[in-house]
């Protein structure tokens, strides 16, 4: 069940993923599966090939990428979705939802 997120953002992700970018979208996520996940981090692109290689870069399986409707999508979560988020500069998705921790000095990592 995915909540947190607004129809506008929703509409501008399909947008991007159409358009053949990497695009973010980061919501809150409960599943029985997964019951230490809050969120999730859809990571989507029409261009499978691209979206493939991406997994590649980041050290996940593209195995993995959901093919079975019009917008292809890696599910992030756990660890590697904040680390990849945070490497992708997608701050207001880190602190929206939560994913990032005061460090030492004020400054902010994972």
């Amino acid at each position: 069940m995915a909540f947190g997120i607004r129809r506008q953002e929703l509409q501008q992700w399909k947008d991007r993923v159409t358009r053949g970018e990497i695009a973010y979208l980061t919501h809150y996520w409960l599943d029985p599966r997964f019951p230490d996940s809050r969120t999730v981090t859809k990571v989507g692109c029409a261009n499978v090939e691209r979206l493939a290689a991406w997994c590649e870069e980041n050290g996940l399986p593209s195995r993995y990428i959901h093919r079975r409707d019009a917008y292809p999508h890696f599910d992030l979560f756990g660890p590697k979705q904040a680390e990849v988020l945070l490497r992708a500069g997608e701050w207001e998705q880190l602190r929206r939802f939560g994913l990032l921790t005061e460090g030492k000095e004020g400054s902010e990592h994972v």
